[in-house]
């Protein structure tokens, strides 16, 4: 996997990315909306076909693709496959290239995680997006440990929550 940017420093109230349990060895991973920030400052804002052109979007898309990936990384044992990506495009009335720009955001997953594959994918137009960020990009992955080598002992359970006394395991 190339070089990943830092963790991403949420601009909000919220989480960079929530983990969940869904079977044993899959945990579902979705990501907060990234948008293309290095060290927390954006690196281009502006509506995409007025103040910002595809090439820079591309260039934009793939960035936050990147905090994506980044903001996914602290999941133990790492992703398995990426499902959903959803890219959010700010830009001009009349703009719909939509897909050109999002395909900047699918480039970087490539490289980044090529054995991977491709996530399903929804681009979508928007009047504005935090901070003046002309795109915003969400990922959704399943992660988990990878597989046990041969003979191997099975690896404890992990809980993505505190256990609540209230509730006895199964």
């Amino acid at each position: 996997m190339s070089e990943l940017p830092a963790m991403p420093r949420p601009q909000g109230a919220y989480v960079p990315a929530v983990a969940e349990p869904l079977r044993p060895g899959d945990v579902l991973l979705a990501t907060a909306g990234m948008t293309p920030r290095v060290d927390g400052r954006l690196t281009v804002t502006g509506l995409v076909g007025r103040d910002v052109d595809v090439a820079e979007a591309r260039r934009a898309a793939a960035l936050a693709a990147r905090n994506a990936v980044a903001a996914c990384r602290g999941e133990p044992g790492g992703i398995r496959r990426w499902v959903r990506m959803t890219v959010y495009v700010a830009c001009a009335d009349g703009f719909t290239e939509l897909s050109a720009v999002a395909d900047g955001a699918s480039a970087a997953l490539a490289e980044l995680t090529p054995a991977l594959g491709r996530p399903a994918r929804s681009a979508i137009g928007v009047r504005a997006l935090p901070g003046g960020a002309p795109v915003e990009v969400e990922l959704t992955a399943i992660a988990g440990p990878a597989p046990p080598a041969a003979g191997a002992a099975d690896p404890p359970a992990r809980r993505s929550r505190p256990a609540d006394p209230e509730v006895e395991d199964e």
